[in-house]
């Protein structure tokens, strides 16, 4: 009897999708690095972080083959990483030539009212735990799901407690952002 469950072409192919979107996420971010100045929020956990992300391609797929996992609903957790895709590269085109995936916050930051940013602080960090969630969902790798969720919530935590404190030295911030959610409008 085989033991392993092959990965479906689709999930292979949804992986390499994102791989690739990741991999042109950090072509503009280290452009726009090259061209900011400022402090860097919670720079020291941005190897977790970058390990967490391969994690996230590597994992789930493991488990599925090891653990014979079965998607259940597939196309909704599809939707889920297409919404998650769709909300990052909104949040990158909104922010412009200040977004980074390192978060240096530019001393000359004007804040950015538009786009996601509209109704929630923080759409980008929603759009990368909505993919944390669903991306393993698609294929069925439930633990993965749940346990690189986890840590992703751990570390954003982190990374967001600093960006804040950086981001309320900025001239404007705190009165544009004044009652506005962190991450779903009206809740939290």
């Amino acid at each position: 009897m085989n033991r392993w469950r092959p990965l479906p072409r689709w999930y292979v192919a949804l992986l390499g999708l994102e791989g690739a979107q990741r991999l042109r996420e950090m072509a503009v971010s280290n452009r726009h690095e090259r061209e900011l100045a400022g402090p860097t929020a919670a720079g020291g956990r941005y190897p977790l972080m970058v390990a967490l992300h391969i994690a996230l391609f590597c994992l789930p797929p493991l488990e599925v083959i090891a653990w014979r996992r079965r998607p259940r609903l597939p196309l909704l957790w599809v939707a889920g990483v297409g919404a998650a895709s769709t909300l990052r590269w909104w949040s990158i085109r909104s922010l412009g030539s200040a977004w980074n995936a390192r978060a240096v916050v530019p001393t000359d930051l004007r804040p950015v009212t538009s786009g996601p940013y509209r109704w929630v602080r923080h759409p980008n960090y929603v759009a990368v735990a909505l993919e944390f969630l669903c991306l393993p969902l698609a294929a069925g790798a439930w633990l993965s799901a749940i346990g690189l969720s986890l840590v992703n919530a751990a570390l954003l935590a982190d990374r967001i407690r600093a960006e804040e404190r950086l981001l309320r030295r900025i001239p404007g911030y705190a009165e544009a952002f004044a009652g506005r959610a962190r991450f779903l409008p009206g809740l939290f």
